[in-house]
């Protein structure tokens, strides 16, 4: 019997509380005591540190030496003063150049680099990357990043094509790659992510498939859904795979998109049934979650490209009541799409209601479809000469307000929609706001567009006449330590400006302020008439 499917005896079986290791939710006392450990180690270490120091102040002779550096201080004259200022703000100048050039070329910052790299292991950055498969903090971790899934700039497109049935035809008729290397590898994270859990080395096609993922080379990710396949004939992910990369056919995809389909159901209900038992079946039930979503939405799109678009509604419709909490996955967008096609704009309007919300993320999808509803209702009897005597009626005004709105939110996109830009097939991740985006919004919207009469018109004059043709959107944010280097340089640079057009006063200045750390009766004896007799010599010094 295939390991993945099987009866409801299999099923209890394997949902039996044997003792697997790395599934207990009990922690041992030492997994607990090093639990409690790991977030005080730091402050064990500087408890140490201090007591050192306080046992060896004596052999160090601790007392003396900062009484002497006191004294050194205290000695320094103005021109010292000026000489470090000086020397601080060049050093801090060309920290700050070459922060602005590696910002501009890298588009980060080396600092912000170079301390997430190599300072936070050394502050226990790495605790959660050598924690066991079954761990709690794995799983935080892992819940963590689904969280921050959200707020991540770049983004799976929504409507991505097959790569079998649609990119490989591209590859067949022009012998070019329409996917970057990038692009596949930012694919190849989205699949173990959604595709993949900690339990899967207790399924073998799991454990074979965990391996096809990762895999570069199509036909090794096809051979290896085939080894899946043959472990468990129930495994969904594998004909996932190869619905993706080996059907060459839309109703090809189709076909094994059913298969998938009902194998990842019945795997679905297996894992409700066990949800409660751990965490790591909670984690496991998330991951069945995603596979059956990511089936049924597939499944949608497969009836909308097969010109069944009622039926592709209906599915959309459906996942969204079942699943709401997956808005991440933008299904509303490939629903916004079929939606437009069957010319049902009150349905548009209702589900841009919903979503066009403050709250949630925009995208090109949402600002467009809601320009374009706006445009349909004064588009077909628009025309500038009119406007320009009259003035915009108040339809019209809401209509260019909308326009305004989505240009600003991307202006990419009116090139390819008014055709000035040739388009291509869109990639399988965008950048919000950028080209790509654009691009995949132009690709299957350009037809709504046609369709109502007059809005592309109505697009160019409001296009044309108020934004300039080269965009900044979107704009990048400095790094903090580009910030703080323009300040320490400017800082630094006015002192030591200060320091030498007005010696009295910054030197009176520096000795105040190194009183407030001058030691008291344990200093030596000559610590005040030294003080005495350096104040005239420095000011005579700093005034030749």
């Amino acid at each position: 019997m295939a390991d993945g499917g099987g009866s409801g005896e299999a099923a209890a079986a394997r949902a039996s509380p044997a003792p697997v290791p790395g599934l207990n939710p009990t922690l041992g006392w030492r997994e607990r005591l090093r639990a409690g450990l790991a977030g005080t180690r730091a402050l064990v270490w500087l408890v140490a540190g201090l007591g050192l120091l306080y046992a060896l102040r004596i052999p160090l002779r601790l007392c003396e030496n900062l009484a002497a550096v006191t004294v050194f201080l205290n000695s320094l004259t103005p021109k010292f003063y000026v000489a470090l200022t000086g020397t601080s703000s060049l050093i801090s100048g060309l920290i700050f150049v070459f922060e602005w050039w590696y910002f501009h070329k890298h588009g980060t910052s080396f600092i912000e680099q170079v301390s997430v790299s190599h300072l936070q292991p050394l502050m226990g950055g790495t605790e959660s990357s050598i924690s066991e498969p079954g761990s709690p903090s794995r799983n935080r971790e892992g819940e963590t990043s689904r969280q921050n899934l959200s707020e991540c700039k770049v983004w799976r497109n929504p409507l991505n094509l097959f790569r079998g049935a649609e990119y490989r035809r591209y590859t067949w008729v022009t012998g070019k790659e329409p996917l970057t290397y990038y692009d596949m590898n930012l694919s190849a994270q989205d699949h173990q992510t959604f595709f993949t859990c900690d339990t899967d080395f207790l399924r073998p096609s799991d454990t074979v498939m965990q391996k096809a993922w990762r895999e570069r080379n199509p036909p090794a990710r096809i051979k290896a859904a085939y080894q899946a396949l043959e472990l468990n004939n129930d495994c969904a992910t594998a004909y996932v795979l190869l619905a993706e990369e080996e059907a060459t056919t839309i109703v090809d995809a189709e076909k094994l998109f059913k298969q998938a389909l009902k194998a990842g159901e019945t795997i679905y209900r297996q894992s409700q049934q066990c949800q409660h038992q751990s965490p790591q079946h909670e984690a496991q039930l998330r991951r069945d979650t995603n596979v059956l979503v990511y089936i049924k939405r597939r499944l949608a799109m497969c009836a909308r490209k097969l010109g069944r678009i009622r039926e592709a509604v209906k599915i959309m419709r459906d996942l969204m009541k079942e699943f709401p909490p997956l808005t991440m996955l933008n299904i509303h967008e490939n629903l916004l799409e079929s939606l437009l096609e069957l010319q049902a704009y009150a349905d548009v309007q209702a589900v841009l209601a919903k979503y066009d919300d403050i709250s949630l993320p925009k995208s090109a999808a949402i600002c467009y479809t809601a320009a374009l509803l706006k445009t349909r209702t004064v588009s077909e009897k628009f025309s500038p000469e009119t406007a320009s005597r009259r003035g915009l009626s108040t339809a019209e005004i809401n209509a260019v307000e909308a326009i305004h709105r989505a240009v600003e939110f991307n202006p990419h996109v009116p090139k390819y929609l008014l055709e000035m830009k040739s388009l291509i097939l869109p990639p399988e991740h965008i950048l919000k706001r950028g080209d790509s985006e654009a691009i995949a919004y132009a690709f299957f919207h350009l037809q709504h567009w046609k369709r109502i009469e007059g809005a592309l018109n109505l697009l160019q004059c409001t296009w044309e006449g108020t934004f300039h043709h080269v965009s900044v959107y979107p704009k990048k944010e400095l790094p903090l330590f580009i910030h703080f280097t323009a300040g320490f340089c400017s800082s630094t640079a006015m002192i030591a400006i200060l320091t030498h057009q007005f010696p009295e006063i910054m030197g009176f200045f520096a000795k105040a302020v190194l009183g407030l750390w001058r030691p008291q009766p344990w200093a030596s004896s000559g610590f005040e008439e030294n003080t005495q007799d350096l104040k005239s010599e420095d000011l005579g010094l700093s005034s030749g």
